[in-house]
C-alpha cells in the first residue's frame, strides 16, 4: 500500500475533519476568540490528526507487507488463511475468521474435485485395458475375412486403438510423475519400436521410412516417447501426399540431441502453424480430411513439457512438415 493509496482511501475522513476545523474556526472567530489562538488551535489539531493518520498508515503498511511475505512464501496459496498470524484488532479478527471459513470450504471443494478426478482417471485406465480385449478379438476375427474387407477392418481397428491410446495418455497426463521412468535409451531403439507399433498403418498408407544418425543415447521414458513419436507418424500418414516418405534423423547439438520427424506431405498453412499444439485445434487440413481430434499434438506438447523435451514444428504448405524434439543433456538427470 502506497501513501497515495492510503490518502485516497481516507479522503472522505480528511475532508470531514477539514470541514469541521473550518467550522470550528468560524465559530471561535464569531465568539471573539483571538486570531492567534485560533491559528494555534488549528495547527495543533492538524498536527495531532496528521500524526494519527501517519501512525495508522505505517501500521497498516507494515501489516500488509507481513501478510504479503507470508503469501509469497506459500506454494499452495489457498492455505494463506491458515498461516496468518493472530489478528491485531477486533475488525481484523472477524475478517480473518471469515477468510478461514472461506478457505476451509475451498479446500474441501478442491479435495472433492481431486478425488473425483482420481476416480475418473482410474475408470478411464480400467476402460482402456478392458476395451483392448474386444479390439484384439476383432483383429483375430479379421484374419478370416476377405482381402478388401480385411484391409478396411484393420484400418478402422487401428483408428480405434489410436483413439484408445490417446484417451489413456490424456488421463495419465494429469499426474505424469506416477507413470514415468527416466532411463537411457538408444534413439535407434525408440524409433524402431515406434515404427513397429505403426507398421500396419505405414504399410496401408504406402509410406516409406528413412532413418539417419540414430546412434545417439537419450534420457527419457520409453513408453511416453514412443507414444509421442507414434502421434507424429500418424499425422504424417494422415496428411501424406504422393509418394509419401517420412525421414527420422538425429543430430548432436552440444550436450543435447535433436530428433526430427520430417515428411513430404501436404504441409500446414502458415497462419495455422502457431496453433497446432493447442488443445482441440484441427485446422483446415483436419476438417478437410476428417478423423482429426486436435488432441494428438496437444498431448505431445504436454508430455514433452514434463519430460523436459523441447518440441517445435516447421512446415511449408504443399511441401511437408518437420517436427523436432530436442532432448535435454544427460547431466540434467545426473
Amino acid at each position: 500500500m502506497t501513501l497515495q493509496e492510503f490518502l485516497a482511501d481516507r479522503m472522505r475522513g480528511i475532508l470531514f475533519w477539514a470541514s469541521f476545523m473550518a467550522a470550528a474556526a468560524l465559530f471561535l472567530s464569531a465568539t471573539g476568540t483571538q486570531t492567534g489562538v485560533i491559528v494555534i488551535l488549528m495547527i495543533v489539531t492538524a498536527l495531532a490528526a496528521s500524526t494519527m493518520q501517519a501512525m495508522d498508515f505505517l501500521r497498516r503498511r507494515t501489516r500488509l507487507r507481513e501478510l504479503e511475505a507470508i503469501l509469497n512464501g506459500l506454494d499452495k496459496k489457498y492455505l494463506f488463511s491458515e498461516c496468518v498470524p493472530p489478528a491485531r484488532d477486533l475488525y481484523e479478527d472477524k475478517l480473518l475468521e471469515m477468510l478461514r471459513r472461506s478457505g476451509r470450504s475451498m479446500i474441501g471443494a478442491v479435495s472433492d474435485a481431486q478425488a473425483a478426478q482420481r476416480e475418473y482417471q482410474e475408470y478411464v485406465e480400467s476402460w482402456v485395458h478392458e476395451i483392448k480385449t474386444p479390439i484384439t478379438a476383432a483383429r483375430l476375427i479379421c484374419r478370416n475375412a476377405g482381402g478388401e474387407i480385411r484391409k478396411k477392418l484393420s484400418h478402422e481397428l487401428g483408428q480405434m486403438e489410436a483413439h484408445v491410446e490417446r484417451a489413456l495418455f490424456y488421463a495419465r497426463a494429469g499426474s505424469p510423475e506416477k507413470d514415468v521412468v527416466i532411463r537411457p535409451f538408444s534413439l535407434e531403439e525408440l524409433v524402431s519400436q515406434s515404427i513397429q507399433n505403426h507398421k500396419e498403418l505405414l504399410m496401408q498408407g504406402g509410406v516409406r521410412i528413412e532413418t539417419e544418425g540414430l546412434d545417439s543415447v537419450v534420457y527419457t521414458d520409453k513408453k511416453w516417447i514412443c507414444f509421442i513419436l507414434g502421434q507424429l507418424l500418424q499425422n504424417s500418414v494422415r496428411y501424406r501426399g504422393e509418394s509419401p516418405v517420412i525421414t527420422m534423423s538425429a543430430r548432436q547439438a552440444g550436450k543435447q540431441v535433436s530428433l526430427t520427424v520430417a515428411d513430404n506431405g501436404i504441409g500446414i498453412p502458415a497462419h495455422e502453424l502457431p496453433r497446432i499444439f493447442d488443445r482441440g485445434f484441427t485446422g483446415s487440413n483436419g476438417r478437410t480430411r476428417g478423423g482429426s481430434t486436435g488432441m494428438g499434438l496437444y498431448l505431445c506438447r504436454k508430455l514433452t513439457e514434463f519430460l523436459e523435451i523441447q518440441i517445435q514444428a516447421d512446415s511449408e504448405e504443399g511441401q511437408g512438415t518437420d517436427v523436432t524434439l530436442v532432448f535435454p543433456a544427460m547431466d540434467a538427470f545426473a
